[in-house]
């Protein structure tokens, strides 16, 4: 028969490190990247990454915010919607495939 462990995390009541676990963490944080030895881990050529695709199951958090838009913008956005809902959305994934778009050129 086996014995099924189960444990609840607290965030309000985190679980207290050891002087041994602090000290590992701090000796971790003082190491450079050059002091990693990554000579086990091959390099990924660049053909590995020209199919590469967003992972489907990513879901970024939005952060609410107030944002100033010219009025002609956001009628496009609310008319290319159906009854005006999901213009929000729509303008984040114009956004979003702006930045895709820039962020491979440089």
């Amino acid at each position: 028969m086996r014995k099924v462990v189960q444990y609840k995390f607290d965030p309000a009541n985190p679980p207290q490190l050891t002087e041994a676990q602090k000290a590992e963490i701090a000796a971790l944080k003082a190491r450079s990247d050059d002091d990693v030895d990554t000579s086990d881990i091959p390099e990924l050529p660049e053909e590995f990454w020209q199919n590469a695709v967003r992972n489907p199951y990513f879901k970024p958090v939005k952060q609410q915010l107030t944002l100033r838009l010219d009025s002609d913008l956001v009628a496009w956005f609310k008319r290319r919607t159906p009854e005006g809902r999901g213009y929000q959305s729509a303008i984040n994934k114009a956004l979003r495939e702006y930045v895709m778009r820039h962020r491979k050129s440089g």
